[in-house]
């Protein structure tokens, strides 16, 4: 059921305040001659007695902002937008908000129309919006100024036309464009905005502002706008943020630095020394850096394994596809069924911020012993949830299949929590979770290998359950390491946690199982 459409429903039901929220969606229909003011007046009044939740509520506006700027509005949609950024200020609380809301419709509307004129006279009064932004004559948020110049593709030459313009009315509130930016840089760095900063500095692309804004911000703990800074301003600025890393004992941060930005050969002892998995290589660099305390990694003890650490050259996989689209979805899961074991890993990005809602789970992968499979789970989800559903139904849900993974409980729970309306995460047949399979699992999947790219975490797993199922039952038991029993540790099947509070009823030896030999 449509926005209008449960609006109208309510109406029918007796709820007057719903009644003035359908007029005001049905006024979006046709704005070409509503002015800014009572653009954004009926969008308050529509999110205002609104009865759905806030996310729904944005998405539902959203999409009729994008329907409305289709109506070709006068003198343009982006004109129009701009013009409703300069208001949106007297709006109070809902500033930020709609703000946000009018400016991702507009982008989700230039993807399929783009009229050089109107983006022509938007950028140009968008570059006003911002000089009144950094004046302090318009009230809006550091974050959104960037997402401005994004959307309308403001630039120095923009600026700089625009203040010309002003100086030409005896206007002489300004001085040069770059002078204003950098001031205003300067502000957000003394108010401790790195982020906002370090884009401004990228988007206008000045880089003069040297080694004493990136250790502020090391100082300052903010290591991401160090990196994004340092990035964008070259080898030297990498070298010096990598040498503060390993100087500050953060040899992890030093070394993803290392990796993304391609500077092994200016830092081979911290790059050798974390490739090396921390053994003899870090007491090395612990000792040349004079640094203590660093945690070492305790030698695994000699057991089934053989002590051996599992690398990238020893996972033979033909492919690695990409799955985002219907087609692709229909012939991964044909492969998939041809399977007896698959691996399963998911990822999400973590959220640090407390109270704030969980992201969603983004990514899928599931692997065989020949393909990884990595599933975009949101545009999926968004594009064609039905099939998603059907699809993953026929593997999640499938006897047939043994569905292995690490710490299952947090994906599951993940899962569902992410995509409650799809049935196929509702419950799971056929689980092997390998983390119950040893008695004290360290470190997650990198305790039990050591890998070095972690998309394959998937891949790992049937590497892992290998070495497993071919050591359940040595000739030769050392003291101290019991056999492997790993079918008593097969879950035949399992309900949603959220939907289900019984715990899953484990099978010793099922028949399923004894397929897996």
């Amino acid at each position: 059921m449509g926005l209008e459409e449960r609006v109208a429903e309510s109406c029918i039901n007796g709820h007057k305040a719903d009644c003035a929220w359908t007029v005001s969606v049905h006024t979006f229909s046709d704005i070409t001659n509503i002015s800014p003011v009572v653009f954004l007046h009926l969008l308050k009044e529509c999110y205002i007695h609104g009865t759905c939740k806030a996310t729904r509520k944005f998405r539902a506006l959203q999409q009729q902002v994008s329907q409305a700027l289709c109506n070709s509005p006068e003198p343009g949609p982006a004109t129009f937008i701009v013009r409703c950024l300069y208001v949106l200020p007297i709006f109070g609380v809902y500033s930020e908000g709609f703000s946000h809301l009018i400016i991702s419709a507009l982008r989700r509307h230039q993807k399929t129309t783009v009229n050089s004129a109107d983006s022509t006279q938007a950028k140009e009064i968008a570059a006003y919006l911002f000089l009144d932004i950094t004046g302090g004559f318009v009230d809006h948020d550091e974050k959104l100024m960037v997402k401005i110049l994004e959307a309308f593709d403001v630039r120095l030459t923009d600026i700089e036309k625009a203040i010309t313009q002003l100086k030409a009315q005896n206007e002489h509130r300004f001085d040069t464009a770059k002078t204003v930016i950098e001031q205003y840089i300067f502000a957000m760095i003394d108010s401790q905005s790195y982020m906002t900063a370090v884009s401004l500095l990228e988007h206008f692309s000045i880089r003069q502002s040297g080694e004493s804004f990136l250790l502020k911000m090391i100082q300052n703990k903010e290591f991401k706008a160090a990196e994004k800074w340092a990035t964008f301003m070259g080898k030297p600025m990498l070298c010096l943020l990598v040498q503060q890393f390993v100087d500050r004992n953060m040899l992890k941060s030093a070394y993803d630095t290392i990796k993304k930005n391609d500077l092994q050969q200016d830092f081979p002892d911290v790059y050798l020394a974390m490739e090396a998995g921390y053994s003899e290589k870090v007491d090395e660099l612990c000792e040349r850096y004079s640094l203590e305390g660093f945690l070492k990694t305790r030698e695994p003890e000699a057991g089934f394994v053989h002590s051996r650490f599992l690398h990238l050259k020893e996972l033979v996989v033909e492919d690695i596809i990409w799955v985002d689209e219907v087609d692709g979805l229909h012939k991964a899961i044909c492969h998939i069924e041809g399977c007896k074991v698959v691996g399963i890993d998911c990822e999400w990005k973590p959220n640090y911020v407390k109270g704030c809602k969980m992201n969603k789970v983004s990514i899928m992968q599931i692997a065989s012993d020949e393909m990884v499979f990595i599933f975009d789970l949101i545009k999926l989800a968004e594009d064609v949830p039905d099939v998603l559903d059907s699809c993953l139904t026929r593997i999640l849900q499938s006897p047939g299949i043994l569905k292995l993974g690490y710490n299952f409980q947090c994906d599951i729970k993940q899962l569902a929590h992410s995509y409650g309306e799809l049935e196929c995460f509702k419950h799971y047949e056929m689980l092997l979770d390998i983390q119950n399979v040893f008695k004290e699992p360290k470190g997650g999947l990198s305790g039990l290998a050591e890998l070095e790219y972690a998309a394959l975490d998937a891949v790992v797993l049937l590497q892992i359950f290998h070495h497993v199922r071919s050591c359940s039952q040595p000739t030769d038991v050392s003291e101290g390491h019991d056999k492997i029993e790993w079918k008593s540790y097969i879950v035949s099947h399992m309900d949603n946690p959220k939907k289900s509070k019984k715990r899953p009823t484990i099978k010793k030896e099922t028949e399923s199982g004894a397929n897996y030999h």
